[in-house]
């Protein structure tokens, strides 16, 4: 087990530099000239001599490499320099944002799980039943309709016309329902189709037959047998989409007036603010890198196959 663990661990370190390289690379194929967005966002015009005086002191008269090694070296002491809109560090401005983001993540994450675990797990195991063609309904509505629009939706009916909750913003309890609601819908959608198709196939497995010759309860083969290896492919969406709402949900966010990570990257482009955008992109990389470390970690822990699958095919 932890010889896996390492090889996980190291694995991470050149995905994590080929993830700032291409997002370093981007940004210069870029057509947008930093210097010039910073004077332009400044209200300064953008003369030649301006323009030289502030590529060399954001450096970018230097190679390529070294603006590369300049980045690394700088994000590793979070330092993703200053936004040219606000004046104030990247960082900063990220990290009062980020709670909000978290906040939301975590909500809409739990939401879908504790939904989609028995919805699919039932499903599965009452086969073709009333249950199961209404959890299938479910998942096609939760899968098709797009994410603004549902947004909107529980905006008409909830806000507008029940007068229950709050339309926008951050607040009590209440401002969270929403977004999190439009987010987990679409998850529960995806889990309890995942769920409902391991745990058919984890039944068809040798061993749940040999468990019930023995004698073994059914509610215990099912609980603590089946479903702890059938967990393994929604743990397995759940890192990506966990990666994904951390790095900021940029249109539920940008609908309900969220005060997230992903609103403010949508505002950095509008305003050509590369600072802001240059450091979205590098930490998602790693929220995404680290999200999937984790899972795959969970996934061992739950299913000790994994690793030995690992030593086997070396």
């Amino acid at each position: 087990m932890g010889g896996f663990i390492g090889k996980r661990l190291l694995a991470v370190i050149p995905i994590f530099f080929f993830a700032t390289l291409l997002a370093f690379l981007l940004i210069q194929l870029s057509p947008v000239d930093p210097a010039e967005a910073y004077l332009t966002a400044a209200h300064i015009h953008p003369t030649e001599e301006l323009l030289e005086q502030k590529r060399h002191e954001f450096g970018l008269d230097q190679p390529l490499f070294v603006q590369y090694a300049q980045t690394i070296m700088k994000m590793c002491r979070l330092d993703f320099g200053t936004s040219y809109i606000s004046n104030e560090p990247v960082w900063q401005e990220i990290a009062l944002r980020m709670p909000a983001t978290l906040q939301l993540a975590f909500s809409s994450i739990a939401l879908a799980v504790i939904v989609s675990i028995p919805i699919g797990f039932l499903a599965a195991v009452y086969k073709n039943s009333v249950f199961d063609h209404l959890s299938r309904v479910l998942a096609y509505v939760g899968a098709s309709i797009p994410q603004f629009w549902l947004g909107y939706l529980l905006i008409y009916f909830f806000s507008v016309k029940l007068d229950l909750l709050p339309v926008q913003g951050r607040g009590s309890w209440a401002h969270l329902v929403l977004p999190s609601l439009t987010l987990a819908l679409g998850l529960i959608a995806i889990y309890s189709r995942l769920l409902r198709a391991s745990v058919l196939e984890q039944l068809q497995e040798p061993y749940v037959l040999y468990a019930r010759t023995r004698g073994i309860k059914e509610k215990i083969i099912l609980v603590k047998h089946v479903l702890k290896i059938a967990i393994s492919p929604m743990l397995t969406g759940l890192g990506m989409n966990l990666g994904k709402l951390l790095a900021g949900t940029i249109i539920t966010e940008e609908v309900f007036s969220w005060p997230g990570f992903g609103r403010y990257f949508i505002e950095a482009i509008f305003n050509r603010d590369i600072p802001v955008i240059q450091a979205y992109v590098l930490i998602s990389a790693c929220l995404f890198i680290v999200c999937n470390l984790i899972i795959d970690l969970l996934q061992m822990y739950l299913d000790p196959r994994i690793s030995w699958k690992g030593r086997s095919s070396h």
